[in-house]
Formats: C-alpha cells, structure tokens, sequence
C-alpha cells in the first residue's frame, strides 16, 4: 500500500511531465481504436445492404461472377432467356419471380458529357426497376421510368452532381449510347456506401445494356412462407436443370462481403502497421521522460533505500507509475479512437463512399484491445528506467544529484549495436546480391529490422561523433550560445540517440518510400522510352472495353498513319510437356503491335508471332514446359475452337511493359472464334504520320469527344499519369506516417522540458552571470535543432539504404534505374530544423520565464 501510495504522489506530483507521454500513448491508442472501429462499421454497413438487397435465391447465367460484376470481354453481361422464368414460377416452394437485367460495364454522363462515375471506387450501376430493389429504395422524387426516353437516379448521385428531374442523361455501353432524360430520383433506406446507380424499365435496359429484349442477367426468387432457401435452391435447381448459377441470400450476401472484405482487410493491416510504428516510436518517448524523472529524483531515491525501501520496492513504485499513465492514456486514446473514426467516416463521405453514423460499430474486443496494448507497450517502456532505479546506490545517490554513468553498460551497448549493425549491412548486401525475388525480400526484411535496431542501440555512440560535425556546422556560427547548445545535446549522449532514434523511424521509412517510388517511375518510364513505339494509347481508365463504334471512330481519325487494336482471349493450354493450363490468356494485336512495342526476345522474331497459326511465348513459360522455337501448342479458345499454333517467338522475361504476355494475331484468333464470341479490343496504339503529332492528338481527342469512357494519352502523358498514380500512394503513405512524426516530435518537446527542468539551477546561474532571456532561448532551440537534424542525418541514411536494396530487387522485376530523389531528401532534411525549432518553443518559452534567484536555489 506504501508503495503505491508514492507512486500516486509522484504520479500527480509530475503529471505535468507525463502529459506528453500520455499523449504519445493516446495517439497510439486512439489511432489502433479508430481503424477499428471504422473497418468494423464498414463491414457492418456492407452487411446490412448486402443482406436486404439480396432475394431469397437469386439465379444467374452459368458465367456469372459471385458478386454479379459484370467484366465480360464482350463489354455485355451473360444473360438467361426470359423463357427461365416461367420455369422458375412453377417450381415447388416459389411464391414469385422476377427477372431483372443489370450491369457494371457502363459509362454515365450528363448533358455536358462528364462523367457521373463515383471517384471512390465504388461501381456504376445500370439496371431494371423492380420490386427487389423497391425493397430498399424510395422514389421521392419523379416517378420510375416509363419508356425509353425516361431514367430515374440515386439521391446521393443527384445531389453530388446537382441532377433534376429532366436533366439529360446519356447510358453508354458495349452496344451503344442510350440517351434519356431524369424522370425520378429515389432515396436508398438503408446506407449506399457510394455506388452510383441508374434505372430505366425493363425493355429499355435490355436493349440498352445486352443489345436484345427477351433476355435477363438474373432472376430474383421469393420463397413460399415456411420454406428455407436452401429447400427453394434445391427446387429451383432441379427445375433448371444445369446450365444456371443458383445462389441462396447468404450466398450472394458471402460472396460479396468476400469481396469488400479483401480489401478492407488491406487497409485494416496497413493502418494497424502504422499505428505499431507510431507505439515504437512512443516507446522512445516513455523510456526517455521515465529516464530522466529517475534521474531527477535520484537524491529521493537514495533516501528511500536510506530509511528501508528495497530495490524491489523501487522498481515496483516507478512501474506502477506507468501503469497509471498507461491507464490514462489508453482509456482517453480509446474515446479518441472512436472520434477518428467517425472522422475517417466523414472523409469517405467527402470522396463519395457514404457511412452512417447509426452504422457505428464498437465491438467489445476494440477497447479491451486498445487498452491492453497501451497498458502493457507503456509498462514494458518504462521497465528499463524502472530497473535502473532499482540499482541506485543509497549512498551514491546522497553524493550526486544524478545517477552515475555505468560505463560498463555503455561498452556492452555500443558492442551489440555494432554487431546488429554489421549484421543488419549484411542482409541487406544479401538482398541486394539475390537472384529471387522471394529469397531477396526476406533478406531485405531481416536486414531492415537488424539495421534498424542496431541504429538504435548504436545511437549514443553515434550522437557523440555526429553532433560534433553538426554542431560544428550549424552551431559554431552562433557564437558562444551555439557551443552550449551542443555540450546540451552531448552532455547525456543516450537520451539524445534515444530522442533523436523516435525521429529517426519514420523519416526512414519516409526515405526508403520515396526512393522505391522514384525508382518505379523512373524506371517505367525509362521503359517506356525503350520499347514504346506508338505516339499514342487509347484506353478506358476504369477497365472497360472499347466498343466497336469507338472503334471506328479511332480509325477514321485523320493524321494516323497506323492503328493497332489490341485484344485479351482468355485460353486453355496443352503444352508439349502435356501439360494443361487453365486460366492462360493470349494477347491478339495487329502485327503492326511489333512495332508499337519493341518486346525483346530471346529467340525468334516477335514479328514472327504474328503469322498465320503462330504465337510467341515468354521464357519463363518457356522453360517451365520445355518450349522451343517450332513447338507446337494446342490453345482452346474460350468460345470457340481448339487451334495448333506454333511457337515463332521467345520474349524476354526482363520487361516491365506486358510483362508474361503472350501473343498472336487478331487474324489468326478470328479464325477459331466467332465473330459474335470475339471479346472486344481493351487498348488501341495509334501512330501519326511524320511531323503531325500534335494535329494528330487534337484530331483524336475531337474523334473521341462523344466517348468520354475513354482516354487519349500520348507518350507524355502516360508518365504523368504513372507518376500521379504512384505520387497520390506516396502522399497516403506519408500521411499515416504523419503520426508517427508527431509522436517523434512530442518526445522532442518532452525531452527539452525535461532537460530544462534538470537543468534549472544551472540556467539559473547563467542567467546570473549575464546570459540573456533571448540567448538561452536560442541555447535551447538550438539545441532541439541538432538533436532533430542528428535524427533526420540517421534517418534519411538509413532509409536510402533500405530503398536502394529494395531497387534492387525491383531489377529482377525489369525496373532497372535507381534514382534518389534528392529535392524530397534535402527538403526534408531541412523541415527537420524547423520541427526542432517548433518542438523548442514550449520549453524554451519556459525556460525563458524562470526566475533567477529561485532557479539557484533549486536543488
């Protein structure tokens, strides 16, 4: 009882100090609570919709995907005849059936041609109104569509794009544009999480989205009272016959949750990721702030052990310190956990995914877990501290007022740094050297961590030599206050490597990232450079195909000298080795393909490929069957007939533009397909006549106009876009790793509080002897610099190593070109000085206020 009763007093006696740990543990907290807590509520919310949307059997085409997404080659969905429903109506146990037609393969634009796509990712829907969807939409206002001149759209679509009722809207699909004007809008009564979705009457969507009437993608079945969908999958199977997918509600609900939750689970882990990097990061911040209020209260300690308490006792008395701080700081961080997601909730609904607050899940486990995990990193944190007050001497203490340095302990340090260190540049020269990929990421991942333990426990040997040849380059220029600044930073040279240790993981990590992205892009783009031969690429950005009047009007475009369609046919292989592929696809091109993309072979001439029955390979596949050039391969066509093509060409493996590709002519394809089975084209090449390039691409644009699905890109723009792609990754990235920074900055600003508390009959003195206000705030800020800057240099270093290692392993991908992305480097570097600067203003603001005769009089 004694004991805790000193912990709580010196818990509330120096709450002021704890603050900022109990910070850096509620950010951790509230950071590991929220992404819970929002990826709870989004699979809550995706439950419900898939759950009331879903009939009692719903039946499909036999070629129907799980969750209804319609990604078929041809750009139309596989449908069942109209006749389907009559049979199901008479199957035992059926109370009605429905017939509904639907797609995911559309375009939707306004008047203006802009598209009405949601930008979250979510699908645009077009379909039949029927009573399924009537279940779980309300028309509020308008009225369904009657005739083909007539489309009714989701409220929240309306709202985001500021539709009304007559507002033209224009459908296009694989079979063509449909044109209609808004007759209603109608309000979801569950939560939409974002798809944008359109209805026109059952005639008109047939024809609209298949190309024919008499037709349905699905059938949507409702049971007889007090019969079990799986009795009504059951009769309705045995009705059809095969030929037919049947799926009960459960079924259809699994199959799409199945599909959010893959990436849900995505960004669960990686948030989570983040979060165990912002709690190492504390972890530093804890050991620092207990460290040194065991150094304070070093003569305090002395007496205890003086007057009976034991080591024990001590150590018990400082850990139940933590434990209180890891209480306070988990239970607010698990209110703040729930703040951020319904912020995050907020912010889907900015990009266009909508999540209701009356959704919001906290599942018992999500406290306990966040509170647990708080209590036990902030305990474990403080055990080191704990266990050295343990060891002060009674009589040592009553000597000194700070804890003798144990340069034994020092030795031991700097020699196991050095060998985790060692070891850390030897995985990671391993990884560097490996010929797999799959061998070299493990030698990478073990190098990462070594090196960077190492880094951490090297720390105060590497802040005695690297503060010096910093503090000789930015300190020395500030005089007298400059050299006190830096004795400041390497009078305690561990709790300077461990300050500067919680800066330096995430800048690295910062470091490597924009090495490895600025690598790719680079890379790529050296590529494209290389084996890029068309001056243009056509192409929807959201995987749709392009539709055969597009298709026209590409080729009608003036300027071009050739056009190359290009072609993905999904086929079974028998190779030589009598080995039979499944899920194998050729790429089709023109034979002009060759020249718009100069693939590199390792026997044979790709142009080969293009001859009549022929087809190339790549190595890989090569080796793996014991192809070679003239082996015969038989491919069955998906939809058509089996073909013996002969092998004229060997591509390289070492590529990164269609990379494992396969190739053989359109011509040769047509041959075994029919031509109502022959997927449409999925990207066109176009290159323009000499010296008319730009006309060209203005001519394609202006030929595409009423085509807004698709998008013109020349060679520069490519890489733009690549590069956009691979920036906006960066940016979401950097952002997460934002709180890991934050943490960095709070243990900064903890440290110089600390340091000036230690400190104040010393700062006292100075001031006694002439030191101003101003130069000992400049002192501190000047130290808070360096110590930032020593964090950054440790930091950025170890973060170009880890990134140039993973290029390396990029290489065996064909991404070749290393590039170190200085501006980033440097800039960053810089931004360091000023967080140091920012991280000083509290304390040095302090410092500043203390009045001299008290600071002397301090013990």
């Amino acid at each position: 009882m004694t004991v805790l009763k000193t912990s709580l007093r010196n818990f509330l006696a120096h709450k002021g100090r704890m603050a900022l740990s109990a910070i850096a543990v509620l950010l951790s907290v509230a950071f590991v609570c929220g992404t819970l807590v929002f990826t709870d509520t989004m699979n809550t919310t995706f439950d419900k919709l898939f759950q009331v949307t879903s009939s009692d059997v719903t039946v499909s085409a036999k070629g129907a995907s799980d969750t209804g997404e319609t990604t078929s080659d041809t750009g139309k969905p596989p449908v069942l005849p109209a006749a389907v429903v009559g049979k199901i109506e008479r199957a035992p146990g059926v109370k009605s059936a429905e017939g509904t037609v639907f797609s995911t393969s559309v375009t939707v634009v306004d008047g203006d041609k802009e598209k009405l796509s949601p930008t979250s990712g979510a699908p645009t829907i077009v379909g039949n109104w029927n009573a399924n969807d009537a279940r779980t939409m309300k028309i509020t206002t308008g009225a369904a569509p009657r005739g083909s001149g007539q489309i009714m759209v989701d409220a929240d679509t309306a709202k985001k794009h500021h539709l009304k009722l007559g507002d033209d809207i224009g459908v296009i699909t694989a079979v063509g544009t449909h044109q209609a004007r808004v007759s209603g809008i109608a309000t979801f009564t569950v939560t939409n999480p974002g798809a944008a979705i359109f209805y026109l009457d059952t005639r008109t969507a047939q024809q609209a989205l298949v190309g024919r009437t008499g037709v349905f993608t699905n059938v949507n079945v409702t049971a007889d009272a007090g019969v079990t969908d799986a009795r009504l999958k059951r009769d309705v199977s045995t009705a059809l016959g095969t030929g037919y997918k049947v799926q009960t509600a459960k079924e259809v609900a699994d199959a799409n949750q199945q599909d959010v939750k893959s990436f849900l689970d995505v960004m669960r882990y990686a948030m989570l990721g983040f979060a165990g990097i912002a709690f190492l990061v504390g972890i530093f911040l804890i050991i620092n702030t207990f460290s040194m209020l065991v150094a304070q209260r070093t003569r305090e300690i002395g007496l205890m052990r003086a007057i009976g308490s034991s080591r024990r006792q001590v150590n018990r008395s400082v850990l139940i310190e933590a434990l209180l701080l890891g209480v306070v700081g988990s239970v607010l961080g698990v209110g703040a956990g729930v703040g951020i997601a319904v912020g995050l909730m907020k912010l889907m609904g900015q990009i266009g995914m909508h999540l209701s607050t009356d959704d919001l899940t906290v599942a018992w486990t999500t406290p306990v877990a966040g509170v647990v995990l708080g209590v036990v990193v902030t305990v474990l944190a403080a055990y080191l501290p704990a266990r050295r007050a343990g060891k002060i001497s009674p009589m040592a203490a009553l000597r000194d007022a700070g804890a003798p340095a144990d340069a034994r302990a020092g030795v031991i340090r700097a020699v196991i740094g050095l060998v985790l260190t060692g070891a850390g540049a030897a995985s990671l020269a391993a990884a560097a050297a490996s010929d797999h990929a799959t061998t070299g990421s493990a030698w990478l991942g073990l190098g990462i961590v070594l090196s960077l333990i190492g880094f951490v426990v090297i720390g105060p040997l590497l802040a005695s030599g690297v503060v010096r040849v910093l503090g000789a380059i930015v300190l020395r220029v500030f005089g007298p206050v400059g050299r006190m600044a830096e004795r400041n930073a390497l009078r305690n040279p561990r709790r300077t490597g461990a300050t500067g240790a919680a800066l330096m993981i995430g800048l690295a990590l910062v470091a490597c990232l924009s090495v490895v992205g600025s690598s790719m892009v680079a890379s790529a783009t050296d590529q494209l450079d290389k084996t890029v031969g068309a001056d243009f690429i056509v192409q929807s950005d959201n995987g749709s195909v392009i539709t055969p009047q597009a298709v026209d009007a590409l080729k009608s475009t003036p300027g071009l000298e050739r056009v190359t369609e290009y072609k993905v046919l999904p086929v079974t292989m028998t190779t030589p080795d009598g080995k039979v592929s499944k899920n194998e696809s050729l790429n089709a091109a023109d034979p002009s393909y060759a020249e718009d993309l100069r693939t590199k072979t390792v026997q044979g001439d790709l142009a080969d490929a293009y001859g009549a029955d022929s087809m190339s390979v790549f190595a890989g596949f090569a080796k793996d069957h014991g192809i070679e050039l003239g082996s015969r391969v038989d491919v069955a066509f998906k939809g058509g007939r089996t073909a013996k093509l002969t092998v004229r060409a060997i591509t390289s493996d070492d590529v990164v533009v269609d990379k494992g590709a396969m190739y053989v002519s359109i011509a040769t394809a047509k041959k075994y397909v029919p031509a109502d089975r022959m997927p449409l084209d999925v990207l066109f090449f176009a290159t323009a006549k000499e010296g008319q390039q730009d006309a060209a691409y203005k001519a394609l644009k202006a030929s595409l106009h009423d085509y807004p699905q698709y998008t013109v890109r020349d060679q520069t723009d490519y890489k733009q876009a690549l590069k956009d792609q691979i920036g906006q990754l960066l940016n979401l990235i950097y952002g997460l790793l934002a709180l890991a920074i934050i943490v960095a900055v709070l243990g900064v600003v903890n440290t110089l509080a600390l340091s000036v508390v230690e400190r104040t009959r010393e700062i006292g003195l100075m001031r006694a002897i002439g030191l101003s206000r101003r130069q000992l705030r400049r002192m501190i800020r000047l130290e808070s610099v360096v110590i930032a800057l020593f964090g950054a240099l440790l930091g950025l270093g170890l973060g170009m190593g880890w990134g140039a290692t993973a290029q390396k392993l990029l290489a065996l991908q064909g991404l070749k070109v290393l590039d170190i992305p200085w501006p980033t480097i440097i800039t960053v570097f810089i931004a360091s000085a000023f967080v140091g600067l920012f991280a000083a203003l509290i304390p040095a603001f302090r410092a500043g206020r203390m009045n001299v005769l008290s600071a002397i009089a301090t013990e």
